[in-house]
């Protein structure tokens, strides 16, 4: 299973929407004893992100999935956002970073990076759009 990513995987997130920030979810699936490497991987690359200008957003321990299928519950799930793509680019080019990266790939045995991006005040507006608009469509009241 992929836990780095590829050479062509980097390139086309680079040549995507380069504007803008990028907010990266990892999921994670730790390697029997990894889950200690992964911390001390973790503990090296926060001089990266701060020199790259990034931000841990969010660290967590997965819980039991609500909707998944057999075999895809996660042991650790980040959220991680990038100014952008570009500097995301140049951190995992650092020679220096480069040097940690092993700890990671020991530490896991399969990995998603799945990067994001905000939604557009556009798609934002869709959900008041007609529909929402419309007397017609019953809605329940939200519970507070």
């Amino acid at each position: 299973m992929a836990v780095d990513p590829s050479d062509t995987g980097l390139a086309r997130l680079l040549e995507e929407a380069p504007d803008g920030p990028l907010v990266m979810l990892n999921l994670l699936r730790f390697a029997p004893g990894g889950r200690p490497l992964y911390e001390e991987y973790s503990r090296r690359a926060r001089r990266f992100l701060q020199r790259y200008g990034a931000e841990l957003l969010y660290a967590g321990d997965g819980a039991t999935p609500l909707v998944a299928e057999e075999g895809q519950a996660w042991d650790a799930v980040l959220l991680v956002r990038y100014p952008s793509r570009e500097a995301f680019g140049r951190m995992v080019a650092d020679p220096e970073y480069r040097e940690i990266t092993a700890l990671r790939t020991r530490a896991l045995t399969e990995a998603v990076l799945q990067p994001t991006t905000p939604w557009t005040a556009s798609r934002r507006d869709a959900r008041t759009g007609p529909v929402a608009d419309d007397p017609s469509v019953r809605r329940e009241p939200h519970a507070r």
